[in-house]
């Protein structure tokens, strides 16, 4: 089923993307596999099946990781989506607002969109939905007019910290497809690769 768009920002889940890539998938040969019995997991093997007949010189290795980063990230951040988020009444671009604002405290919307990773845009459309449901405050910069400060409401608060329950709960289980010393590994690698998101020849949005 495909994800109900509305208020997601401009990061959210393409499915209708998706559901043309897993389509081809099932044209070209079946794409359940045994590692992940998904449909949409297995494609990463056609693709880089299909792709390596193509081109030459082609790393299929580096693609077939970050292949596999985007689908299982695009997995879980649907699954929490759909299970938690909008049964809770917001989009998972919400959350993420929310949970930033919850962490740091009051910042100003061009802050907010630099550390929710969300673009300036999507965070002023969604801040109209956040306030006009009593989630979020808008108030002037003391120091510039002109500048918006954002703020969780009381209620804002203690729907965030409910839903973070919930979340951490559905991270848990998550969490536990691997061991401790797997997760170990895991964390470690992604924080090599987070490092290198900090290098001079990365692209950013900030």
């Amino acid at each position: 089923m495909a994800l109900d768009h509305e208020a997601l920002d401009d990061e959210a889940l393409d499915d209708e993307a998706l559901d043309h890539e897993v389509a081809f998938c099932y044209i070209i040969k079946p794409c359940m596999t045994s590692s992940t019995g998904d449909a949409a997991l297995g494609f990463i093997d056609v693709a880089v099946e299909v792709v390596d007949e193509r081109l030459d010189g082609i790393d299929t290795d580096a693609m077939r990781m970050v292949l596999l980063l985007h689908r299982v990230t695009n997995v879980i951040v649907y699954d929490l989506e759909s299970t938690v988020h909008r049964p809770g009444g917001w989009s998972w671009a919400a959350f993420r607002s929310l949970f930033t604002l919850w962490v740091s405290g009051p910042l100003e919307s061009s802050r907010l969109a630099e550390l929710s990773g969300m673009s300036r845009q999507a965070v002023s459309a969604l801040t109209k939905t956040l306030e006009a449901d009593g989630l979020v405050r808008r108030t002037s910069a003391a120091d510039d007019g002109r500048s918006v400060i954002l703020a969780l409401t009381a209620v804002g608060r203690r729907r965030l910290e409910v839903a973070y329950r919930a979340h951490n709960a559905r991270e848990t289980e998550w969490a536990a497809a691997l061991d401790v010393d797997e997760q170990a590994t895991l964390l470690k690698l992604l924080g090599k690769l987070a490092t290198a998101g900090q290098q001079d020849w990365v692209s950013h949005r900030f």
